[in-house]
């Protein structure tokens, strides 16, 4: 069986730290990625495997813990986005250098929106950083990125699983990597105290800048979601509607999905156990897969 693989990963906020699990159970099990398309995380994470830098990239999320993470929040009340996104990625340069994207050895493409002209702009050379800081830029959260007369942002609003820009070779495997998919949550388990201990800091921190924020534009009394999980929920049903389309009109080989409900956008301090979601989520879908050739074949 040819294991060859076009690659294409999702966006999905912090959910896709998964793709680092169902890339290395693809490379577990023998297959070999020679294409990635990506979209906001699946482009970061995208970006680095393609840079030949996942193993990096990998253990320093894993040392993310609540308090890192909002360390590397360099929060703005700029009226384009709340956080600048700068020193995340520079941090990320500290141990992961700029690269070309047409020097990889691998093919990958990295999706973003240009919200003034209404079409997707694809990257396929030019800076990995520039590259990925456009796909991640979530509107009104993290600024966008204004080049050349555009202004980019994310491109899960416009293409969040980009299947028709990852390059094809015959007879490769089509594999996508979803993670807002609308299936039960499957993840590590672990208890409830340790569940809370997790979040207790981090959310009190994130509730502190809520009411910091809402000195500036109060929030009314009778208001349900705070204001990130509100962007949350509104990005996750534009970009779940699209996907869905995306599906249908190009069936992957394999399907490997995460459900919407495993985590927050924003819940980047769980890297470990989102790893290995995305482990086991591909290999229950591999299993499937090699299930089905081999019925075919008999």
């Amino acid at each position: 069986m040819n294991k060859k693989v076009a690659l294409v990963l999702s966006g999905g906020g912090a959910r896709g730290i998964a793709h680092i699990g169902a890339i290395e159970e693809l490379e577990q099990q023998g297959f070999q990625i020679h294409s990635i398309a990506g979209t906001s995380m699946g482009a970061v994470v995208g970006g680095v495997y393609a840079a030949g830098k996942m193993k990096e990239y990998k253990e320093w999320m894993c040392t993310l813990d609540r308090q890192k993470v909002l360390n590397l929040i360099d929060f703005t009340l700029s009226t384009q986005g709340l956080i600048k996104g700068d020193k995340v990625f520079a941090r990320m340069k500290e141990f992961i250098p700029d690269t070309n994207i047409e020097d990889f050895p691998i093919d990958f493409a990295a999706v973003a929106a240009d919200i003034i002209h209404h079409k997707e702009v694809i990257f396929r050379t030019g800076s990995m950083y520039d590259a990925i800081r456009a796909s991640v830029a979530i509107p009104s959260v993290i600024t966008p990125v204004k080049t050349n007369g555009t202004v980019l942002v994310d491109g899960g609003i416009i293409n969040n699983i980009p299947i028709n820009h990852v390059k094809r070779i015959e007879g490769d495997i089509l594999v996508v990597v979803y993670v807002n998919a609308e299936i039960p949550v499957e993840k590590p388990v672990v208890t409830a105290q340790e569940e809370k201990q997790k979040q207790n800091a981090y959310l009190q921190k994130i509730k502190e800048f809520e009411q910091h924020l809402f000195k500036v534009e109060p929030k009314q009394k009778t208001e349900k979601l705070g204001f990130f999980n509100l962007i949350d929920h509104t990005i996750s049903t534009m970009t779940y509607q699209m996907g869905r389309m995306m599906l249908e009109q190009h069936s992957p080989d394999i399907l490997i999905e995460i459900s919407r409900d495993t985590c927050s956008t924003f819940d980047f301090y769980k890297a470990e156990e989102l790893v290995e979601t995305g482990r086991n989520a591909a290999r229950k879908s591999i299993a499937r897969f090699l299930i089905k050739i081999n019925e075919v074949s008999i």
